[in-house]
């Protein structure tokens, strides 16, 4: 194999043009027509073809670099088929009479330097009399092969309409608020083309030495427009190339950030998109990052002592599970206080009780009484949603999670049965599972089936916060530190009530804002009146 110098060729664009993307490295292997670098001016994006089949060898050119015609791309190792195809084009031009070869240059010199083409509405699908919403070009506009032209709404999808050629826009037939069906005429194009015309060959001349200098011609290709899929909407900075293959792949490329010059896709940003979107598809919609863009992190270490520590299991589940349900659920947060005067004293009366029964009696356990007592009443609350088969999961047991914090991280045992349980017999589960979520000896049945989550931050302080649902719960009650407040009698008067802020976190999908504040009234009704229990 010989090794072929390859240039780059008459690119119709005076002056020096920007290398935009390089698609090869060395070693690659190309075929015929395969594309090497990609250059730009101000006004239209090229891509320059290999003339050859065979290996690269090495490449001259690297992104931001400025040519003009005649500069060295790369060198490679020409395959034998296009050693003897070179052979022959060589044979053809030795057989030529003087006269044949200056015909040739005539020929060359006197074809037509541009031609019209028609831009035409391609199968919609078998959609007719499709609606124009929206213009994205006007006459005398350079564009681009592949830029999108016009916008088309049917009552089933939005498309857009591109440019089957590089050229100059000479007539538009067509205004926003136009029907347009298959084969209508959008407008005509004036594309320039290379001086030579498809009846006239083009000889190469080769030297007798093994490096030859080889200089590409522009080929012309011909694109059925067609359309592609429903865009969002925006500009986007990319090649010919990367357009069809995003084409070919349903991509809309204005979801893709692009890495190259001037925010350009690169075929690399585009293959990335696509990998993050198989992945996401494949773990069932949970992101766990993968399509989130990455954030960089600087060297911490620059700025003073640090330790780096891996995260455990129970860290890394809690951080997936909490962006998931973050990601994937719409949160809304209800909040409220509820007058918890008489349960304190009703509590501190029974202490002495409680301590001949070896229970603690916490605030938390009359709160998950009282829950229970809401899910009953508000059943709409004890459901999941299947989005995937469109269903609702109606629950007829009232399990409830309590969040634990333990060192190792925030962990979730479930009371069983909540609804049919003593205040006594759930003051000692709380005990049993917080002890045991300190102790770590909690087992995964001990942390599955809850149907509703208290977080309970009284001990800690602060006034409210926002709970994150989780999932696939469609609620959870977040409880702060109770304060004494000033509150009006109705009277005449201010009295002194210990207030226990609630925040009631819900999946907006399942329950509507007014469900929201019934459930929390409820709450504070039965909180404020143990006797509400009883009826």
């Amino acid at each position: 194999m010989s090794s072929i110098e390859v240039k780059v060729p008459n690119v119709g664009v005076e002056g020096e043009v920007e290398v935009v993307e390089v698609c090869v490295a060395p070693g690659d292997s190309v075929e015929v027509d395969s594309e090497l670098i990609v250059l730009e001016s101000d006004k239209a994006t090229v891509e320059v073809p290999s003339p050859y089949s065979g290996t690269i060898e090495s490449v001259s050119l690297k992104v931001g670099d400025k040519v003009r015609e005649g500069s060295l791309v790369l060198v490679m190792s020409a395959s034998e088929t296009s050693e003897v195809a070179d052979a022959d084009v060589e044979k053809e031009s030795e057989d030529l009479s003087p006269s044949e070869s200056v015909l040739g240059e005539v020929s060359k010199e006197s074809a037509e330097t541009s031609r019209t083409v028609q831009l035409s509405v391609p199968d919609l699908g078998g959609s007719e009399s499709v609606e124009v919403i929206e213009v994205l070009v006007q006459v005398g506009d350079q564009l681009e092969k592949d830029q999108a032209i016009i916008v088309l709404e049917s009552d089933k999808a939005t498309m857009e309409i591109p440019c089957s050629d590089e050229g100059v826009l000479r007539s538009l037939n067509i205004k926003v608020g136009d029907k347009v069906s298959e084969g209508d005429v959008v407008g005509d194009l004036e594309v320039k083309i290379e001086p030579h015309s498809d009846n006239v060959e083009e000889v190469s001349q080769t030297d007798s030495t093994p490096e030859s200098s080889i200089e590409l011609p522009q080929t012309e290709k011909q694109h059925q427009v067609a359309p592609v899929a429903p865009s969002s909407g925006g500009k986007v900075h990319a090649g010919p190339a990367v357009r069809k293959f995003a084409r070919e792949h349903g991509v809309d490329l204005v979801r893709v950030s692009g890495s190259g010059p001037k925010g350009r896709i690169l075929k690399e940003d585009l293959r990335s998109y696509i990998k993050s979107q198989v992945e996401l598809a494949q773990n069932g919609g949970q992101t766990g990052g993968v399509c989130l863009p990455e954030v960089d992190l600087p060297d911490f270490s620059a700025f003073g002592d640090v330790e780096i520590q891996k995260m455990d299991r129970v860290q890394r589940l809690t951080a997936k599970n909490m962006q998931a349900s973050w990601l994937t659920v719409p949160h809304v947060t209800q909040f409220d206080e509820a007058d918890i005067t008489e349960l304190e004293s009703f509590r501190k009366g029974h202490k002495a009780e409680a301590e001949s029964r070896g229970v603690k009696l916490t605030p938390v356990a009359f709160i998950v009484k009282a829950c229970a007592y809401a899910l009953r009443s508000l059943p709409q609350f004890n459901v999941s949603l299947d989005m995937k088969n469109e269903q609702i999961v109606r629950k007829g047991y009232v399990h409830i999670g309590l969040a634990v914090d333990t060192p190792s991280g925030l962990v979730v045992p479930v009371i069983r049965d909540a609804d049919k349980k003593s205040l006594w017999e759930i003051a000692s589960d709380c005990q049993e599972l917080a002890s045991r979520a300190q102790a770590r000896k909690l087992s995964p049945a001990d942390m599955q089936g809850s149907c509703f989550t208290i977080s309970s931050l009284g001990s800690v302080g602060g006034t409210a916060f926002t709970p994150i649902v989780n999932t696939p719960e469609v609620a959870i009650l977040g409880v702060s530190k109770a304060q004494v407040k000033p509150i009006w009698d109705d009277k005449e008067s201010f009295i002194p009530r210990l207030m226990l802020p609630l925040s009631l976190s819900y999946d907006h999908r399942a329950v509507n804002g007014a469900d929201a504040a019934r459930f929390t009234t409820l709450l504070c009704r039965v909180l404020g009146d143990l006797r509400e229990l009883l009826l």
